[in-house]
């Protein structure tokens, strides 16, 4: 089990949101979303954790928009973690960006292209701070143990592993749902990003997605047991300056998260 803060994750405890959009835009578009997301989870009794990128560092195009500036964007999420009370996650792609991140947010996110990078995984245990390391689109489920290793070797065991989908073949993504089981048995609790699964990656310069299956992917992770969903939301998805056909509606969360429950509340027997 991982706590962040007084949130328990995993060890059979009910699931918990991870959501956000996907990149700080805006001081008002990310308080909006933070604000719906936690009346909405307060309402439904589901533990919150916001996120958002500070920065996009992996945009498939350098044309591709990558963040407000740092500081103004990690100003902005420990606005929101203080204001809401809600811990906040971030990704983070560089040894210099650790600490800088850190001193702002509960969890660090190792995104999937940088799942292999010891001094980045070494760097981001030492902080102590919660640690989810995404699945690369390219490694086995099994092989993230030595990616959790790399942060536990610093004596942080706080890890989170998050599936995203695989690659098959070169512009599309496919979710094994038998990742969920492996990746648990590794001994840290799983998460299900939703979101990032139904990507198209690299289409015409820019990631494009299949919004549809966001919902029937996000229930089959649910029947099979997570300890926590990721998603990416937006309250107007084809408006947003990344992963604009990737991320959920924000109008249509509270419906998803009701059939999330009701299935972790079968799975968990609770």
């Amino acid at each position: 089990m991982v706590k962040v803060n007084n949130i328990r994750i995993g060890d059979n405890n009910p699931f918990v949101l991870i959501a956000g959009p996907c990149l700080v835009e805006s001081k008002e578009l990310v308080e909006k979303i933070a604000s719906e997301i936690k009346k909405i989870t307060t309402e439904l009794d589901i533990p919150f954790i916001f996120k958002s990128s500070y920065k996009k560092a992996n945009r498939t195009s350098g044309n591709s928009f990558s963040g407000i500036g740092d500081e103004e964007a990690l100003r902005i999420l420990g606005s929101v973690k203080e204001n809401f009370d809600i811990p906040v996650l971030t990704d983070i792609h560089t040894m210099e960006e650790v600490q800088i991140a850190a001193k702002t947010v509960d969890v660090l996110q190792i995104p999937a292209f940088l799942c292999r990078q010891t001094d980045l995984l070494v760097a981001a245990g030492k902080t102590g701070k919660v640690v989810n390391i995404k699945k690369g689109q390219f490694l086995a489920p099994e092989d993230m143990k030595h990616a959790a290793e790399k942060v536990a070797s610093t004596g942080n065991t706080n890890i989170l592993l998050t599936e995203r989908g695989t690659t098959f073949g070169y512009h599309n993504l496919i979710v094994d749902m038998r990742s969920l089981i492996i990746m648990r048995e590794l001994g840290y609790p799983v998460v299900m990003d939703a979101t990032h699964s139904v990507q198209v990656p690299s289409k015409d310069g820019y990631s494009g997605g299949q919004p549809k299956f966001i919902k029937p992917l996000a229930r089959a992770a649910a029947s099979i047991g997570i300890d926590a969903l990721f998603l990416e939301v937006h309250p107007e998805p084809s408006k947003a300056l990344s992963d604009a056909e990737s991320q959920l509606p924000l109008s249509e969360l509270k419906e998803l998260l009701v059939d999330i429950q009701k299935i972790d509340r079968l799975i968990k027997n609770y």
